[in-house]
């Protein structure tokens, strides 16, 4: 479990050479209140940033630097892994990532991002899409759970669980699968080749084992036979070298193909994103008739436009992205072709490969013919030289063989490793165990806050709701306090099973102005429920309705502006 207990920060956003610092293990429940602008939301930033060097909000990393002080700043956190306290030190201006285990540095030979790699997979044991999926919910810049692609609720799920050693272990296989495939298909080759070799001279041991001077000529015969077969395949290589090059240039544009595809996808990933934008405000403009933050009514004229503009640019989008999947699906046959291609190249390459070592062969058989001829007509021929070598051939092949059957095997092992560890293997049937589990802990969760239906989430966790009246509905069909109790529920399970797993197990939960929005006066009363039966944790609302949320919290946390600088008081 991680018990996270403070974090500092200076010369962050609004926060000037004071440092700032709050206790996050201090009380279980903490109000932040503020006006607009005074810092509040920079808890969460900070918090993200020193962590996974990105900001909970969509800022970049030279405008999280204070622009009146410009430099020194500065980010800490600090927490408790089991026994062991660690503290995290972010710095820009100048740039610097330290990590402190028990008060000593860690190692910090290798690459920064390495460096982060070990604090998210060895220390913390959590990625930034998990920890804020269990640990964060604001009202910006947070993907919802239920709005994630399949794989990245997966991945969720599965650091969740503590199971995501098995993605990386059928990652790690998966490389061993082809190394070993490559090997096996090497040493079939040799096998072929010292086979091949094995007869030939086997075959001219028994002749001059047999040997008589009638046979000068019949191995002239042969001689020339060889030669001419030696010919042809020259010839045979020649034409396939011209193949070669013929196909070689056909596949030249490979690389600007793979480059195009990359690009498309990010393109692809750029729509997405500024559909799933146009139709939240399109959704907006046409449930709401009045400013859910001011309350003032919104001029119908307005809305017509606005909606017709949004309309508009949804359909240009649709438009856009139905021509970005047929150039994909284009350049995606492309590259296909030019694999297909670079397979028939390897193909020439192996088969040139064995006509080179047939002349070879045939150039020592034709030596072999050469200097029989010479010794038959000397009558020396040492046929004992002949039969070692025969002998050192067959070893070979031998050894080679025990060798092939070796990696085939092994690679038959792994080959059933990488079926267990798959999406359908055991992964599949840890998932199968806990999905009952997490369909009833949300269900329980939103009964909690007075949201009666039937949640569930099925294998691919796409969800099923349905009504009291058996209706059935996804999550866009419901409004947004609807949508916020979901996502809360959904919060709630996470850190339920995370607690059960003790995988992403933590003490911390902070909610961004969650009250000003979505969640009614009985939403948030329900949610006050369901936080008073959560022992061992440190809950931070914040919000702008300080003064009707007095009452529910044990300590209370004050953000003020002053002289551009933001600064903390407890109240």
């Amino acid at each position: 479990m991680i018990v996270f207990k403070k974090i500092k920060y200076k010369n962050f956003l609004s926060t000037g050479n004071t440092p700032i610092e709050i206790e996050f293990n201090k009380s279980p429940t903490s109000l932040v209140i503020g006006k607009n602008g005074s810092g509040k939301s920079t808890l969460l930033d900070a918090l993200c940033f020193v962590l996974f060097n990105k900001p909970f909000r969509i800022i970049k990393k030279d405008q999280m630097i204070n622009t009146i002080n410009n430099g020194d700043c500065v980010v800490e956190v600090e927490f408790d892994v089991g026994t062991k306290s660690y503290k995290i030190v972010r710095k820009i201006k100048p740039n610097g990532f330290e990590i402190y285990c028990d008060g000593t540095l860690i190692n910090q030979d290798a690459s920064n991002i390495d460096y982060q790699k070990y604090l998210e997979t060895n220390i913390m044991r959590l990625n930034y899409r998990s920890f804020i999926q269990v640990v964060l919910l604001g009202s910006s810049s947070y993907e919802p759970f239920m709005k994630m692609r399949a794989s990245y609720r997966r991945e969720v799920i599965e650091q969740i669980l503590d199971i995501n050693v098995f993605t990386k272990m059928d990652q790690m296989l998966r490389n061993d699968q082809g190394d070993l495939s490559k090997q096996i298909t090497e040493l079939s080759h040799n096998c072929d080749l010292l086979e091949s070799k094995y007869n030939l001279e086997n075959k001219h041991f028994l002749e001059i084992k047999n040997r008589n001077l009638d046979d000068i000529g019949t191995k002239k015969i042969k001689l020339e036979e060889q030669n001419n077969a030696k010919r042809d395949y020259l010839e045979r290589i020649q034409q396939l070298d011209a193949d070669y090059k013929q196909q070689q240039e056909l596949i030249k544009d490979k690389n600007k193909v793979q480059s195009k595809l990359s690009q498309l996808e990010k393109i692809e990933a750029k729509i997405e994103h500024n559909l799933d934008t146009h139709n939240k405000n399109l959704d907006f403009f046409s449930e709401n008739a009045y400013c859910p933050t001011c309350t003032q009514p919104i001029d119908e004229q307005f809305r017509y436009d606005k909606q017709a503009k949004l309309k508009t640019k949804v359909e240009t989008l649709n438009d856009g992205m139905k021509k970005l999947v047929e150039e994909i699906t284009t350049t995606e046959t492309k590259l296909t072709e030019i694999n297909s291609i670079s397979d028939k190249m390897n193909e020439i390459y192996v088969e040139t490969s064995k006509l080179k070592t047939s002349i070879d062969e045939i150039k020592k058989y034709s030596d072999n013919l050469h200097n029989e001829i010479l010794l038959l007509e000397n009558n020396k021929e040492n046929t004992e030289t002949v039969g070692k070598q025969l002998e050192e051939i067959r070893i070979e092949l031998e050894k080679t063989k025990v060798q092939r059957d070796k990696v085939t095997e092994q690679k038959k092992y792994i080959d059933v490793m990488r079926e267990v560890l798959s999406d359908k293997g055991a992964r599949a049937k840890i998932i199968k165990k806990y999905l009952p589990i997490m369909n009833t802990l949300i269900n329980q969760f939103l009964q909690s806050m007075d949201f009666f239906v039937n949640f569930e989430l099925d294998e691919e966790f796409n969800e099923t709701i349905k009504s009291r009246f058996r209706d059935t509905f996804n999550y866009n069909n419901f409004s947004e306090g609807e949508k916020m109790r979901i996502d809360l529920a959904l919060l709630f399970t996470w850190r339920q099973i995370a607690k059960m797993k003790n995988s992403t197990n933590t003490n911390l939960l902070i909610l961004d102005e969650i009250f000003d929005s979505s969640l009614d006066g009985t939403g948030t009363e329900d949610f006050f429920k369901i936080i008073k039966n959560m022992p061992k944790e440190n809950v931070f609302i914040i919000s702008h309705k300080g003064d009707i949320l007095f009452d529910k919290f044990t300590n209370i946390i004050k953000f003020d502006k002053v002289q551009n600088f933001s600064r903390l008081e407890y109240v």
